[in-house]
């Protein structure tokens, strides 16, 4: 299992629109229903949005990139932001009822 946060800083003027893609992205997901990823996104009063990824596939891959809605996502990401992506793996420290069952989490 793989685990990934990525965070970045959009232009002001840009973090609606940048919200409204990442809002596609989810209902692509809910609609397709891809198994073995979970994903999670935070917008912060600053512009500021935090994704939280996790493949269950030991090599990390994903069916998230291959979404349409996240490839238009990512178009113009670049041009969108303030503060460019910053991607870091990550373990859980703590989990309570908030990423899924606990045994899932131990792995």
């Amino acid at each position: 299992m793989k685990r990934t946060l990525i965070r970045y800083k959009t232009k002001p003027e840009m973090a609606d629109r940048n919200a409204e893609l990442i809002a596609a992205v989810f209902e692509e997901l809910k609609a397709a229903a891809p198994a073995g990823v979970r994903y999670l996104t935070l917008r912060l009063d600053d512009d500021t949005f935090v994704h939280f990824v996790e493949t269950e596939a030991s090599d990390g891959s994903s069916a998230l990139p291959k979404l349409a809605a996240f490839k238009a996502f990512q178009s113009g990401i670049a041009e969108r932001c303030a503060e460019p992506p910053l991607f870091r793996d990550v373990t859980i420290v703590g989990n309570y009822r908030m990423l899924g069952e606990p045994s899932a989490m131990n792995s």
